[in-house]
Parts: structure tokens; C-alpha cells; sequence
């Protein structure tokens, strides 16, 4: 069984609250992430399941195992490290059957612990197991890497290191396989390519998997669902979509994706619709609400620019006025800076062949439906 529950979890360092009281239920095969920014907490819960980090008080189990007296080469998890953490002395088979090696030691006879540890120092002195060379080949070959099994792991790319790490933790058949950041060492083309790699293989293999990021576009592009924490709590769980469309807060609002966030005054309400006033703008959401101050949380690309002299029913979707700062082409979308009383707007709107840009200092008026305007 490969679920993970954490309960009560609290860790500290002297006077440091590391974690604060995590609460997690983690589904058997279920791609789980851990969302934040440094120092939130996020590899400190992933170093206590894995059993380097001995909590100060709560309860981890794996399965219906509870964990905390067990050992971290005894709790049946793999782990891939920020900077893999191969040896350079060993070519990519004999660190991918490195982990079979010591999961041997820590159940073979005195006999046989002596073979494995000769082999370990010297290859000569001992081969390996017809079992493990079958074993290391056939996940070598799952990563495509069984045509440099004998390459040294110096000889290695970036992405190739990376999936020996992951082979490594993956030919133990961990019930739970742990990532910190594996991809933050990799370039921009090489993540997106490797997240495609990682996702697929845990799904093929059905293997329960918690990555630990600060990057939302991994979280987003590879979990079923995310924990975002911050200064050591969790702040809210959810899929991709519900974080994205429901933030609980302005912090994760602005974590995850990014987002306008207008502090306003409620008026009231009118025709069923919550009437906001702040600084330079009057707009209304379709989210009803109890509080009197609120973030009004707009999303980037719910955002329409149109010219300053566009005639619009503002009684079907809001009307901002504002001053392009700046435009900014990138390919497909435009991205606009615009200027709104004391705040600056960001706006993407999908470019269209032949449609002219706003340029800098450009009145315009932004439209944004009623739909769009999340009040928290």
C-alpha cells in the first residue's frame, strides 16, 4: 500500500516552528505536490516521511504502517534528491543497482553481506546477481538509458542524470517515491521535457508520488492535487483547477498563476450582483460575500483591453479606465501594463495577425464580466 496520512505533524528547530500541525491524506497512485515558496515547510515534510527528519511531535503512515520508529532505509520510499546525488566513481548501471545492493545488505546473511560489500569496493571481487542485472536493465531501458548503462554519469546531459536518479529510485518498487525538486537544475526546455517523462512513468507504473516545488507551472502541469504551504502551515489543498479558479487567499492567488488583486470597499449589492469601490475603479462580481473590506481577485487573461472610445454595455460586464505603461509581444499573447488609479493592471490578450498593439501611454478601457471578479 502506498498512501501517505500525516497527522498533527509539528517540527521545530529550537525556537523555529518548521511545520505547524500538517495535516495530509495522500492517495495510493495519486501524483501529489507540495507547493511553496522557500523555507515554507515543503522538503521538511517530505524529509520526515522519508525518515531524515524525526518529527517533534504527530504521526506519519505509509499504508497502514505508522512510520516513526522505523528506519529511512526500512520505510520502503525512493527518493530522487535536488542534485541527484550519483556517484561519480560508478558508470549508470552501478548506481542504478546501488539501492539493490544495500536493499540486499540490510537482508542478507553475514555470508552474503560480505560478497555484496567486496563487490562495492571493487568490481572484480564479485558480479552482480543474474536477478539485479535483469532488474537494473529492464528500468534502465523503462528511462531510456539501457544503451549507456557502462557510460560514466559525468558523460551524462542534465536530463540523463536525472532519470538515473529516478531509475535508481524506482528499481527498489518503492511503495512511495519522494522528488525535491529534481528539475530546478534542468533548463527551461529540458523541465518541460522531463515533467512529461516523470508524469508518464507514475502513471504507467500506478507508484503514490509526492514532488516538492516551488515552481507552479510543475505543480500545476504534473499533480492530481496540491498542498500550498507558507511559513510552515498548509493553506489550502486542491486540484490544479480548483486552486487556480477558487484561491482561498490573495497569498495563494498570486502563488498560483497570477492575478490582479484590487483591495476594495463593498457598497451593497444590485441586480444580484456585489458592488466594489477602490481606488480608481468601481466594478461588480457575481461572488456574494459577507465581509465589508475585500481582495477582488482578478485573473490576467479575464481581462479585455479595448480603445478608449469603445462603446460597451456596462451593464452586462465591467468597465475599468485606465493608461497602458507598457506592451509587451510575446508571440501568441500580448501582455499589457495598465495604469488604474493607484494600481498597475497586467492584461493577456491572445494576439490576432494584423490587429495594432497599444502602445505606452494609450487611454483604454479594460472590460472584465461580472463572472470573472472573485471576491475574498
Amino acid at each position: 500500500m502506498g498512501s501517505v496520512r500525516i497527522s498533527n505533524l509539528i517540527k521545530t528547530f529550537g525556537d523555529f516552528t518548521a511545520l505547524n500541525d500538517i495535516n495530509l491524506d495522500i492517495e495510493e497512485g495519486e501524483f501529489f505536490a507540495l507547493l511553496g515558496p522557500s523555507g515554507c515547510g515543503k522538503t521538511t515534510t517530505m524529509r520526515c516521511i522519508a525518515g531524515f527528519e524525526d518529527p517533534t511531535s504527530g504521526s506519519i503512515y505509509i499504508g497502514d504502517r505508522e512510520v516513526e520508529n522505523i528506519p529511512a532505509n526500512k520505510r520502503n520510499c525512493g527518493m530522487v534528491f535536488q542534485s541527484y546525488a550519483l556517484f561519480p566513481h560508478m558508470n549508470v548501471f552501478d548506481n542504478v543497482a546501488y539501492s539493490l545492493d544495500i536493499k540486499q545488505l540490510n537482508s542478507s546473511n553475514p555470508i552474503k553481506q560480505m560478497g555484496i560489500y567486496a563487490r562495492l569496493l571493487n568490481k572484480r571481487f564479485g558480479k552482480h546477481p543474474k536477478e539485479t542485472i535483469e532488474k537494473v536493465m529492464k528500468i534502465l531501458k523503462y528511462v531510456e538509458l539501457d544503451n549507456h548503462a557502462e557510460r560514466m554519469t559525468s558523460e551524462l546531459s542534465g536530463g540523463q542524470q536525472q532519470r538515473v536518479a529516478l531509475a535508481r529510485a524506482l528499481v527498489m518498487e518503492p511503495a512511495v517515491l519522494l522528488m525535491d525538486e529534481p528539475l530546478s537544475n534542468l533548463d527551461q526546455a529540458l523541465r518541460h521535457s522531463m515533467r512529461n517523462t516523470i508524469r508518464t512513468i507514475q502513471q504507467d507504473l500506478g507508484i503514490t508520488a509526492i514532488f516538492v516545488t516551488h515552481d507552479q507551472e510543475e505543480a500545476m502541469s504534473m499533480a492530481d492535487r496540491i498542498a500550498v504551504m507558507d511559513k510552515g502551515n498548509i493553506v489550502q489543498i486542491g486540484t490544479p483547477t480548483d486552486l487556480y479558479s477558487n484561491p482561498a487567499s490573495p497569498f495563494i492567488a498570486n502563488f498560483v498563476g497570477t492575478s490582479n488583486i484590487l483591495k476594495g470597499t463593498v457598497l451593497g449589492e444590485e441586480n444580484g450582483l456585489t458592488i466594489v469601490k477602490g481606488e480608481g475603479f468601481l466594478i461588480k462580481s457575481a461572488n456574494k460575500t459577507t465581509k465589508k473590506e475585500v481582495d477582488a481577485i482578478i485573473r490576467p487573461e479575464h481581462v479585455k483591453v479595448e480603445a478608449a472610445d469603445s462603446v460597451i454595455d456596462e451593464t452586462k460586464t465591467n468597465v475599468i479606465e485606465g493608461t497602458v505603461v507598457m506592451s509587451t509581444y510575446l508571440g501568441s499573447v500580448v501582455r499589457y501594463d495598465v495604469q488604474v488609479g493607484g494600481y498597475q493592471l497586467i492584461v493577456d490578450t491572445t494576439y490576432t495577425s494584423g490587429v495594432s498593439i497599444f502602445k505606452e501611454g494609450r487611454k483604454v478601457k479594460l472590460t472584465v464580466e461580472h463572472g470573472r471578479v472573485l471576491l475574498i
